[in-house]
């Protein structure tokens, strides 16, 4: 791609850069491609802990002067912990980038793990933990994937658990970045007013001694049939999901799934948000998701709405599916959908930091840059036949639930799921 350059040190680490000119400022980010998919049930949580504890202090910074050497520049820290990957990041003015680099640098070689800090950040996470336990509307997806991906390392919840949470130890933490912070699984990635050749500098400078390249770690997925569950809890609502698996970030088929997705449900114009909300009003949220690894997605329809509409939105929403898949779409519909997501899309990469995660999902996931345009053609490319053809792959059995590959979840108060099943 025009003005991204791509190299590899001799310690395997990948350096990709993107140029550009008119911009004053930078997005730099350290990404490993490490996250809950590599953990088991016996740190399950570990990596999304560890992202808390590289902010809490190294040989030479506390975690005050971590913040202090970026925010007095003008610059932003923070990081991020996915079910794949890891990433910490900065952005500030491009006179500021080496000064960035150096701290984040710092950050993941040289972090103590402080046994007082790591106290201390337990009961900050597990108070995290309580939130999305407080929250019905984010419980319930933890619930659902870790209800699909049964067995697997994928259907653990990112935070963890807060008995793992209360036991993380120094020798934990330093025993899981030394298996798994290695170069081989290491990717800096910056956009913005920055050359490539000052990041491979930098890189020397700070980081060329890090870590020699270890063997990465399988992610096997094995599935078994999902059945439906009930999920009691205390909330005015009641919370459901009707969904399954379906293709990965890998698959170009998912383009397919993506504009599918949004005809269905994403966004205020949607056939299920027009339907359920405005014409009966019987579902205050109402919204179809897509949620993708490499090698696969959940796919599905969220809803809350109350005790006795529950039963009455879901026969609504089965009704929406059958006409996608007996009616062909209409091209303007499609359309549409189509221009919608690639809008997005394009809006979003008026960002430096957008337009960073871009370039650093694209080489984790397709080991390549995969170019704006490329993307764009591939959305364009979805045909009607393609949407009727994925929704009878998709829901081919839309009143079985269990044996048809479809799965629901009900968070409430009340165990209503075994009032009457479809």
């Amino acid at each position: 791609m025009k003005n991204i350059n791509i190299t590899e040190l001799p310690n395997g680490i990948k350096i990709i850069s993107e140029k550009i000119s008119y911009v004053k400022s930078f997005s730099l980010g350290f990404w490993f491609n490490v996250g809950s998919r590599d953990e088991t049930e016996e740190n399950s949580g570990i990596s999304h802990f560890l992202e808390h504890m590289f902010f809490k202090g190294t040989k030479i910074r506390s975690a005050k002067k971590i913040a202090e050497d970026i925010e007095s520049l003008g610059g932003y820290l923070n990081a991020f912990t996915s079910k794949e990957h890891t990433c910490f990041y900065g952005r500030g003015l491009t006179d500021h980038v080496e000064k960035t680099f150096e701290v984040l640098a710092d950050m993941i070689q040289n972090s103590v793990f402080n046994p007082k800090e790591i106290e201390k950040e337990s009961a900050v996470v597990i108070d995290e933990l309580n939130d999305i336990e407080d929250s019905p509307d984010e419980l319930i997806f933890d619930k659902f994937e870790s209800n699909v991906f049964k067995g697997n390392s994928l259907g653990m919840p990112i935070i963890g658990t807060k008995k793992n949470l209360r036991e993380f130890r120094q020798k934990d933490l330093i025993k899981f970045v030394r298996e798994n912070y290695t170069a081989d699984r290491f990717f800096i990635v910056a956009s913005g007013n920055i050359e490539l050749q000052d990041l491979i500098m930098f890189a020397k400078k700070y980081i060329m001694k890090m870590m020699m390249a270890a063997g990465t770690t399988k992610r096997d997925l094995i599935l078994t049939p999902a059945k439906d569950i009930y999920v009691e809890k205390e909330t005015q609502q009641v919370h459901y999901i009707l969904g399954k698996t379906t293709y990965g970030i890998k698959e170009k088929r998912r383009n397919i799934v993506s504009v599918l997705s949004h005809i269905l449900g994403e966004g205020s114009s949607s056939r299920l948000f027009q339907k359920i909300r405005e014409e009966n009003g019987i579902a205050y949220q109402i919204n179809s998701f897509l949620n993708s690894f490499f090698d696969i997605s959940t796919f599905g329809v969220y809803l809350s709405t109350n005790n006795k509409s529950v039963y009455k939105a879901q026969d609504l929403i089965f009704k929406e599916i059958e006409k996608i898949k007996q009616k062909k779409v209409g091209e303007i519909e499609l359309s549409r959908a189509k221009e919608y997501l690639i809008g997005n899309m394009l809006m979003s990469l008026e960002s430096t930091t957008n337009r960073m995660l871009r370039i650093a999902q694209s080489v984790i996931y397709f080991n390549k840059i995969k170019s704006v345009e490329e993307t764009v053609k591939h959305i364009q490319s979805v045909t009607v036949n393609d949407i009727r053809e994925m929704s009878n792959e998709l829901f081919e059995s839309t009143n079985k639930f269990e044996n048809g590959g479809l799965t629901r979840v009900i968070l409430s108060s009340k165990n209503i799921l075994r009032q009457k099943v479809a």
